[in-house]
């Protein structure tokens, strides 16, 4: 799958934020929708698998996670600890298979793009998939060996229309392809790779466009 963008452009973001900004993403393939707390306060419901929240501020300090089966306040699917540093922008994922659910915070770099450029980068939260390299057609890779939870740096690359490949780590093995991928220019994007290898629901990529294509966190 291959889907619109996430989170576009919105002009409450085009100014120095004053506190860090987060968004939630469900990517545990066997757990329900839920609705999830920070603190005892709600701040996303009905939250489906593969969904993202908008990018939200929240102050910058420890927060206890919990998600719960949509509807429901007892019986967490999850509860943990993250802290949220000042100046951060943080993609917040639910990941693994139920029972054994993790949370895993990916933070947005900000830096220059490159004139003519665009970055990407790879999260794999696929819980059962191997270590795979993400290619272009070619062979050529862009990612190497990365494996359950690990998130790349990001890469510059041409804007332009894609179409990218998750193959076994060191083969020749394609496993997931996904053509027509738009790659705008002056924008940072993270492909998420999710869902399960030789079950349902099946492996997929989504492509989000990350907070700091237009938030600017104070540091």
């Amino acid at each position: 799958m291959f889907g619109s963008p996430c989170c576009p452009y919105n002009r409450q973001y085009s100014r120095i934020a004053k506190s860090p900004f987060i968004r939630l993403l469900h990517a545990s393939p066997n757990t329900p929708t839920v609705d999830v707390y920070a603190n005892d306060n709600l701040v996303a419901r009905n939250l489906s698998y593969k969904e993202f929240t908008e990018y939200f501020p929240v102050p910058a300090s420890s927060y206890r996670i919990s998600a719960f089966p949509t509807g429901q306040k007892s019986n967490p699917v999850l509860s943990t600890n993250i802290s949220v540093p000042a100046g951060s922008i943080l993609t917040v994922a639910g990941v693994g298979v139920a029972p054994n659910l993790s949370i895993l915070s990916v933070a947005d770099r900000l830096m220059p793009i490159p004139p003519g450029k665009t970055y990407i980068r790879f999260v794999h939260l696929s819980p059962n998939a191997q270590s795979v390299d993400v290619t272009l057609p070619n062979g050529t890779k862009l990612f190497s060996d990365v494996e359950f939870k690990e998130v790349t740096n990001y890469i510059a690359v041409n804007p332009g229309q894609y179409t990218l490949q998750a193959r076994a780590a060191g083969m020749n093995q394609v496993i997931l392809n996904v053509p027509n991928i738009n790659i705008k220019p002056r924008r940072f994007y993270t492909i998420y790779a999710v869902g399960l290898a030789g079950e349902n629901p099946t492996l997929q990529m989504l492509i989000a466009l990350d907070g700091n294509s237009y938030i600017s966190a104070a540091r």
